[in-house]
């Protein structure tokens, strides 16, 4: 039932429209002092994952050809927190899930389009900024805080409207990554180097990122949105990316394959370990 064209289209729906929907509601179902706050300490772990990211980067691929080094440093910048993750959060965490996860997003995004896109060419820093600073995602965000602080109130019938579109995320995202799964062959999940690149994108950043928050005494709620929106496998974008500028798209793809099999078995685990301490 879904084309190539459907499934692009479907896409842009849930990237452009679903997602800000659903992050900006999150921001107007009774945000206390203390959420704030904890939104804060959201923020700067997941610069600090970022951060971790950055060294691990340094060394990880090292002996790798320059085109799976680009495409695999690319897929372990940016993960799919946002097309993936949170639907998942939603459904382990709530709507305060979805609010700590787009928090947990923003410096992604910000990496994402800079040092990430910087990876596959050399686009100007204005170009990067104008990129960013448009995204849906990053503007539900900033008008989700404001809509906080405003005296004014959207309408019931508009707030319910935003609310039901953005509930759609846990289930519409799925449907795409289905289809994106069901156009690769069994045998490309023979390659070693996907399963390098899974090992440390969906056991070994989240359990370091779990040690550092649990050693901090960080609050439960906010280290398991951090440790599950960072144990995500490689975004979709790293396929389209990797076309884009000429690298290996091929293996990008089944790089993407691989992370999101093994994730299958890996989120559950890692959910029902983060809830069960709960």
């Amino acid at each position: 039932m879904f084309s190539q064209k459907t499934r692009a289209d479907l896409t842009n729906i849930v990237l452009y429209v679903i997602m800000p929907c659903s992050i900006f509601s999150a921001f107007h179902k009774g945000i206390t002092p203390e959420m704030l706050r904890q939104c804060l300490i959201v923020l700067i772990a997941a610069f600090g994952l970022q951060l971790l990211v950055f060294v691990l980067n340094k060394f990880l691929y090292i002996k790798f050809p320059i085109e799976r080094r680009v495409v695999l440093k690319y897929a372990t910048i940016t993960n799919n927190a946002a097309f993936m993750g949170l639907p998942i959060l939603s459904a382990v965490f709530g709507s305060t899930g979805v609010l700590y996860g787009s928090i947990a997003l923003v410096p992604m995004r910000i990496l994402m389009w800079t040092s990430g896109l910087s990876l596959f060419t050399k686009m100007e820093a204005k170009a990067s900024l104008k990129v960013l600073a448009t995204h849906p995602c990053i503007w539900a965000v900033i008008l989700g805080l404001a809509y906080i602080f405003v005296p004014v109130r959207l309408p019931e019938f508009l707030s319910g409207a935003i609310s039901s579109i953005g509930d759609t995320v846990r289930v519409l995202p799925m449907f795409i990554v289905g289809s994106i799964l069901s156009d690769v062959k069994l045998r490309d999940l023979l390659d070693k180097d996907c399963f390098y690149y899974s090992l440390f994108r969906l056991a070994v950043i989240p359990s370091i990122m779990y040690g550092v928050l649990t050693l901090l005494q960080i609050d439960y709620l906010v280290t398991g949105v951090v440790v599950l929106a960072s144990a995500m496998p490689a975004a979709n974008t790293t396929a389209m990316m990797a076309e884009k500028y000429g690298q290996d798209s091929a293996f990008a793809s089944k790089l993407i394959f691989v992370s999101v099999m093994l994730s299958i078995i890996t989120l559950p685990l890692i959910a029902a370990f983060i809830t069960r301490l709960g």
